[in-house]
């Protein structure tokens, strides 16, 4: 392990968490709020703890990045900015516990959205804005931010970038890395402020449609109102949401095909066309389930379909805004919703879930297992978009997919220690939390949260939430004892 590398890097991690505190502390300035110390000490901290790592000189030798110290760089970088993170919470008084604080921040970092917060309306703005703005850093990732403000950074930071970000493979859009970055977050900003712009423009308050926007964004779903969407009580509003909700969880090197002209090309992609029939079917079904079974709040079809599509977007983006408490709904609703938790969007979205490309994956190659057992002599070969997938990535698939469910059972299993809640609650909040949804069923369904929970609890669900994020194997680094060893 290249410590020294890893040092400079994570440098400029809380170099640029240090400038992002200095947002919030302008929102306090704007509204005139007393609460810029907690930003500004964070912030401090965050510039002492990375000056030191400035000094360190390397020899060529000690400057090379590879899967190591990649998956190190953006385990320590997630867990360090989550840390610091939530001092804004605690010196502001928002959350006075430092756990609560830390499970709040994580859940924003993470884009998971689940809240330990009863009420959000009475906190200051500075602080709502923070909560939110931690879902949009955390949507597109720290590091990619780094390589783009920061492009000389060594070559091997290309193993940090494909450790944090979605999907079973990640490669360059364009030849550099560094502008492959850029690009990544140019169309991310652009998407923001085109919805901050439609959701003003349909009389949303202008501090509720930047937050909202930002959290939608990252899809993490903090909203800035105790009821979430449903506060606004606008069908315009949901439609601006539902919308970019989807286009969120889209892989974003599909809007690159888009802009170069090769719109075809992104038209005919496999995972969006699966992902899109995902969607449209459970919006059918659960619109004709909703009105069959005579919930009391779906008077009609077009009722059922505005709150349906809501929903299913939102939980299948991972998002978790709540336009309606879904707790209501019938079984069948429920098992589609909880299915889209699992699946999630698409690769090299925000979103989160296992991801659309690994579903695929997953159901061709054991269909193709099966064929073989069927057909051993036949040669039979798994592809995806029109291409033949590797038999490493199918291994590599399946181990992550056995690893996800057993993280999940496991977290699941041991919040259920303390015996609140029942087996609803326990399992989907720890669905939720690898997720990185939010809201789950029962007692951390929509109108509800995670404060019932013990400290304990907080704590697994939090290392939960890092690991749905982070996609499982930069913690397993972290954690791993071989990782320290000379």
């Amino acid at each position: 392990m290249n410590w020294k590398s890893v040092a400079k890097v994570l440098g400029k991690v809380l170099i640029a968490e240090a400038v992002m505190l200095l947002l919030p502390l302008i929102v306090a300035a704007i509204y005139g709020e007393t609460t810029y110390w907690g930003f500004l000490i964070p912030a401090l901290a965050l510039v002492a703890l990375a000056t030191p790592t400035f000094f360190i000189r390397t020899r060529d030798e000690e400057t090379n990045i590879y899967a190591k110290e990649g998956f190190a760089i953006v385990a320590f970088a997630w867990l360090i900015m989550s840390l610091i993170g939530a001092l804004p919470f605690v010196i502001t008084k928002a959350i006075p516990h430092y756990l609560d604080a830390v499970f709040e921040t994580i859940s924003g970092f993470t884009t998971t959205g689940a809240s330990i917060l009863p009420a959000v309306e009475g906190l200051p703005f500075s602080v709502l804005f923070w909560r939110s703005f931690t879902n949009w850093i955390g949507g597109m990732g720290v590091l990619v931010f780094v390589l783009a403000v920061l492009p000389k950074n060594n070559n091997g930071i290309m193993y940090a970038f494909r450790a944090e970000a979605t999907g079973p493979s990640v490669g360059k859009i364009v030849s550099k890395m560094a502008k492959t970055a850029r690009i990544l977050y140019g169309i991310y900003i652009g998407l923001t402020v085109i919805e901050m712009i439609f959701l003003i423009a349909g009389k949303m308050p202008v501090f509720d449609g930047i937050t909202t926007a930002l959290a939608n964004a990252g899809t993490g779903g903090f909203s800035v109102r105790n009821a979430s969407i449903a506060a606004y009580n606008s069908l315009y509003i949901e439609i601006v949401v539902t919308v970019f909700m989807f286009l969120f969880s889209v892989n974003f090197n599909l809007y690159f095909l888009i802009l170069t002209g090769h719109f075809l090309k992104a038209l005919k992609n496999e995972e969006s066309l699966a992902f899109i029939g995902l969607v449209v079917a459970a919006i059918l079904i659960v619109a004709v389930n909703l009105v069959t079974s005579s919930v009391e709040t779906i008077t009609n079809f077009g009722t059922a379909l505005r709150y349906s599509s809501f929903q299913v977007l939102s939980l299948g983006s991972t998002t978790g805004f709540s336009s309606i408490d879904y707790n209501d709904w019938p079984t069948l609703s429920k098992v589609i919703l909880l299915f889209l938790m699992l699946i999630g969007g698409m690769a090299g979205s925000t979103a989160g879930g296992i991801k659309m490309s690994r579903f695929l994956i997953l159901t061709k190659s054991t269909a193709a297992d099966i064929r073989r057992m069927v057909h051993p002599r036949e040669i039979v070969t798994v592809k995806l978009e029109g291409e033949p997938v590797n038999a490493q990535t199918i291994t590599n698939v399946r181990i992550y997919f056995v690893t996800w469910v057993a993280i999940f059972i496991l977290c699941g299993l041991l919040i259920s220690i303390e015996e609140y809640g029942d087996f609803l609650t326990n399992f989907s909040a720890s669905i939720s939390c690898i997720s990185n949804i939010g809201p789950g069923f029962n007692l951390v369904g929509p109108a509800a949260n995670f404060s019932g929970y013990s400290y304990f609890s907080k704590v697994v669900l939090s290392i939960e939430m890092l690991f749905g994020r982070l996609e499982i194997f930069p913690l397993i680094v972290l954690f791993s004892p071989a990782t320290y060893r000379k």
